[in-house]
């Protein structure tokens, strides 16, 4: 009988881990834990949800006052850009520390897309200031700025490549505890306020690169939607376009279980570890409020509708890529940034230079979309359905077309520059583009479909005009 019922067990264990397989509510296969050691496999077996606490609500930037008095902080580092620190969100900070009895000293100097060299400045002061708690105030640039004055404050001895992303730097786990570090996002794309990540440029080799640890997630992030009344419409444009390709790439991401190698210990588990249930929920929630409301936050700036929807769209993106990771479109806008020539966006305010993050990420949207679609094109053809494509006569080939005119048309109704040709560039560069993508790995490698140098000179000149 006891042999009957074993026998029972174990064919109930079977069919658990069979059904277990295939989750009815995706369109491709999530296999959970299998029954051997992490060891034994070269593919991941699991994934973990990291995600900073999360407050919402129009005004909520007045309690930071009294959560850094609750943290018992003494002696705060304010972290924020020229441009934002005459602005009300920096302003509503201040008179809430200062409510709140709550020494501070201000960081004002961060580079809209950040260098090392803009990194280690803000390290320096960090270093000096002995803080014991920090608040970022602004995009992703000042978010990420102050993750990495944090990191390198609170890891005194180490150096700057350390904690960078290989092959660039060492990429070391973050054993050291790090400060409390409240973020108060001022742009509704980067959705940095919910993710362990900090990008920079890295001058000497002209390209991006960055940190990317759980470690270094801000304790808290407040979404005031106040702040989005303050954006110029270009730059609602941009930073959207980052929550739309964030969406689109954690959700066709590959697939966490496909991810190698698998880690020998759960700190060497990256970040960005491959599409997943859960951050395929946040993802595709995200895509929804993007198709509904981005044109709208984009053409009336009195829109508190639609920019406050925004605004939380970028937190719930943040949560799916922050945890899933990005892929192409992203990987190859770092050398889009990077090599910049005398492009100015309209709308920043910047002394240099610049393509804003949104801009390089989306331009190569369709092509990136069209090369990836013959990986789980059920996916692609659910989010062109999504950006309002009428799917119902598509056939499954066709999935990477179809989704990309539907960003052709998306970006062709904003006014988005018609391609890299607009923005400077031209296919003499692509040698230097595709170099500069090369070290992008952490994120590559993630794109459901593997590239060659060849793949990636025909995605940047298939990029040049999108018209």
């Amino acid at each position: 009988m006891a042999a009957a019922a074993r026998a029972r067990v174990a064919h109930l264990l079977r069919q658990l881990q069979r059904a277990a397989c295939k989750c009815p509510a995706h369109s491709h296969t999530y296999s959970q834990a299998p029954g051997f050691s992490s060891s034994e496999k070269t593919t991941d077996y699991a994934f973990e949800m990291a995600v900073s606490n999360i407050r919402y609500g129009a005004g909520v930037t007045k309690e930071v006052g009294m959560d850094l008095q609750n943290m018992g902080a003494k002696n705060v580092c304010l972290m924020t850009d020229k441009n934002l620190s005459r602005l009300p969100p920096v302003q509503v900070v201040m008179d809430s520390l200062v409510k709140n009895g709550i020494s501070f000293h201000v960081y004002e100097d961060v580079r809209v897309e950040p260098t090392d060299t803009s990194f280690k400045d803000a390290i320096e002061f960090a270093r000096k200031g002995s803080f014991d708690a920090y608040v970022a105030v602004g995009g992703g640039s000042t978010i990420d700025t102050c993750k990495a004055a944090n990191l390198y404050a609170s890891s005194p001895h180490s150096e700057f490549l350390d904690y960078v992303n290989a092959p660039i730097g060492k990429g070391k786990p973050v054993s050291e505890p790090l400060k409390p570090l409240i973020a108060v996002p001022t742009t509704s794309g980067t959705g940095s306020e919910t993710t362990g990540v900090a990008i920079f440029d890295y001058e000497c080799l002209k390209v991006k690169t960055g940190i990317a640890s759980r470690a270094i997630k801000p304790t808290l992030g407040l979404v005031d939607p106040l702040h989005t009344l303050h954006m110029p419409s270009q730059v609602v444009a941009n930073s959207g376009f980052d929550v739309l390709c964030h969406a689109l790439e954690s959700y066709t991401a590959l697939p966490y279980h496909m991810r190698s190698p698998c880690p020998s210990n759960p700190i060497t588990r990256p970040a960005y570890q491959g599409s997943n249930p859960i951050s395929d929920i946040w993802a595709v929630h995200a895509l929804r409020i993007v198709a509904k409301y981005l044109k709208r936050a984009v053409r009336n700036p009195d829109d508190l509708e639609a920019r406050s929807n925004m605004h939380l769209a970028s937190s719930f993106a943040g949560i799916g890529f922050g945890n899933a990771g990005v892929h192409l479109c992203h990987g190859m806008s770092y050398p889009i940034s990077g090599l910049v020539k005398t492009y100015k966006a309209k709308d920043y305010n910047v002394d240099h230079p610049l393509v804003p993050h949104g801009l390089s990420v989306v331009l190569t949207s369709p092509a990136v979309f069209t090369f990836t679609a013959q990986m789980f094109p059920e996916r692609h053809l659910e989010t062109a359905e999504i950006l309002g494509a009428d799917i119902r006569t598509a056939k499954i080939q066709d999935a990477g077309p179809v989704l990309a005119d539907a960003l052709r048309k998306f970006l062709f109704d904003l006014n988005v520059d018609d391609g890299l040709a607009a923005i400077g560039y031209s296919k003499a560069d692509i040698p230097a583009l595709v170099k500069g993508t090369l070290p992008q790995e952490r994120v590559t490698k993630l794109a459901p479909r593997p590239q060659s140098e060849e793949d990636l000179s025909a995605l940047f000149e298939a990029s040049m005009k999108l018209y």
